[in-house]
């Protein structure tokens, strides 16, 4: 055994263990923790990184690793692909520049931040990985339980009041998934997704109706994750509540339901679901355009930075629905483009927006917690000087306003930055002569939407600047540590990379479309695995 035969548990374990080390540590191992959390996203780059290449040379999965060695599909599995090796990258990404942000002052605000960092990025790493239904709402109970504590880091009685309804809805939308996945296996009898995917066409017509309703339970507990409207009236109060490094990291949980969608929509109920090909598909599209309606009117509304960023969340998600709604591959290729670009560009901003908001007067909100618990000497040798320390970079407002200004341009999709390559790939998609069959009103109207919600963004985001740039910093001299404006300006270079390099991410976001679109390689590649030493690597 090699191991490469373990890269698939990997993002699982090596984030679980170290989490575990540093609840040993004293709180005042600031400087190791700190070590370790961002060794650790290192790492998991490298590994998310090589899954991602496997899978492209594969042709659809990297890697299958039954836990426990127990035969397939009686135990559980954990399946790297295409999909699952993006989001694991994506999230390691994001948690590394946002624990670089955190080391500022952020990390110093509560208790137990980095381990609660790493164990979202357990359950997070676990959610995109993992090939079991059942498995799937353990690693969403893992990843709750630490952002309950994520998001109310701080303290401040605007988080703990946006914390207590963010724990009541989604203890809420847990129940409904363990429903959903209770009547789905009464009817089918498995939870294996792969294996759900091979048995759902052959159930009895007399089952349909129970297990079309544990389908739709199970969605709406997905879709409260992912934000659509009705269901998403939390998240603009919730993530601007947050710290802004916990703001950034949860940019990618909306993407948690999200991602779960995509794969148990095009998995189970695509064109060879039987009777239950395509349910749902109409409501993804229409609740979808409906969420970046509501979005955009959010972002119209919005004078607080923090908060235009809440709803650009909502505008981001609405997106990705309504593709799943409308169902091609073509435009779930531009889809899986727009939500690597949206999640890191939203990451950025929540960074941003405290650094901005700080120059409005509004610092006392931003850190409620201005008493630092821990502000003894540091372990790792002499007085801890994180939150005062650091170079101060010159020419801040230019550099801020820089920042913002790209910000805005990929959040409105502007050429020729790589958001405007998502979206027009979407639209192309939506409109071209390869797929005539889907352009009827639904798909108008979608198209419509998307080109006035970028419209309504764009206002925004220039109204926004103007009040920052040109009014309130106009003869304020800003203070900003290097080691807060480079996370930004990193994941910033990153959305800008994706524009130079368009051609070859696109081409693979189109290798990972038709593979959901075509999941027998996968389902295949599951149940038809050999299971050698704990894990095996697929073809």
């Amino acid at each position: 055994m090699t191991l490469a035969d373990h890269l698939a548990v990997l993002p699982i374990l090596l984030p679980l263990a170290v989490a575990a080390l540093t609840l040993l540590l004293d709180e005042r191992r600031r400087r190791l923790k700190l070590a370790l959390s961002i060794g650790t996203s290192v790492v998991l780059i490298a590994v998310a990184a090589t899954l991602l290449v496997k899978a492209g040379a594969s042709g659809a999965v990297a890697a299958t690793y039954p836990l426990g060695n127990w035969p397939i599909p009686f135990g559980i599995v954990l399946v790297a692909d295409r999909l699952s090796a993006i989001m694991v990258l994506v999230t390691a990404i994001l948690t590394l520049f946002a624990l670089i942000f955190a080391s500022a002052r952020w990390a110093r605000a509560g208790v137990s931040f980095h381990t609660l960092v790493l164990v979202l990025l357990t359950g997070l790493n676990g959610a995109f990985l993992t090939g079991d239904l059942f498995n799937l709402f353990v690693f969403f109970e893992v990843l709750l339980a630490a952002s309950y504590g994520l998001v109310l880091h701080g303290s401040g009685a605007t988080r703990i009041r946006a914390g207590l309804h963010y724990v009541a809805i989604n203890l809420a939308a847990s129940s409904l998934f363990l429903i959903g996945v209770a009547l789905i296996y009464g009817v089918t009898g498995t939870l294996s997704m792969a294996d759900l995917a091979a048995r759902i066409p052959a159930v009895a017509a007399e089952d349909r109706g129970l297990l079309n309703a544990g389908i739709a339970i199970l969605g709406v507990a997905f879709l409260v994750k992912a934000g659509m409207w009705p269901l998403n009236l939390w998240i603009p109060g919730t993530y601007s509540a947050a710290s802004a490094p916990v703001a950034a990291m949860f940019a990618i949980m909306t993407k948690v339901g999200i991602y779960a969608v995509y794969r148990l929509s095009l998995l189970a109920l695509g064109p060879d679901g039987g009777a239950s090909a395509g349910f749902g598909q109409t409501f993804l599209l229409v609740g979808g355009m409906l969420t970046i309606v509501f979005g955009s009117v959010g972002v119209l509304a919005s004078h607080a930075t923090p908060r235009l960023a809440g709803f650009a969340v909502t505008v981001s998600s609405g997106t990705l629905l309504a593709a799943a709604g409308v169902g091609t591959p073509a435009v779930t290729a531009g889809a899986l483009f727009y939500l690597v670009v949206s999640t890191l560009t939203i990451g950025a901003f929540f960074l941003l927006a405290e650094l901005v908001e700080r120059a409005r007067g509004g610092e006392e909100d931003v850190l409620a917690a201005t008493a630092e618990p821990f502000d003894e000497d540091d372990e790792d040798g002499g007085p801890d000087s994180s939150a005062e320390g650091g170079l101060v970079i010159p020419a801040t407002t230019a550099i801020l306003g820089s920042a913002f200004a790209i910000c805005a341009m990929l959040f409105a999709g502007l050429p020729p930055l790589s958001g405007f390559l998502a979206k027009f790939s979407m639209l192309s998609a939506m409109i071209g002569t390869e797929a005539p069959s889907v352009i009827t009103a639904p798909t108008w109207t979608l198209v419509g939407i998307l080109v006035v919600s970028s419209f309504a963004v764009l206002i925004a985001m220039v109204r926004t600047g103007i009040s920052i740039f040109w009014v309130t910093m106009k003869d304020v001299q800003l203070k900003v540590r290097l080691v807060e404006i480079a996370p930004v300006t990193a994941l910033l270079a990153i959305g800008v990379g994706l524009s130079v390099f368009g051609g070859e991410v696109q081409a693979y976001m189109e290798d990972t479309a038709a593979a959901l679109h075509a999941p027998w390689g996968m389902i295949d590649a599951v149940l038809g695995a050999p299971v050698v030493g704990g894990g095996s690597v697929s073809p």
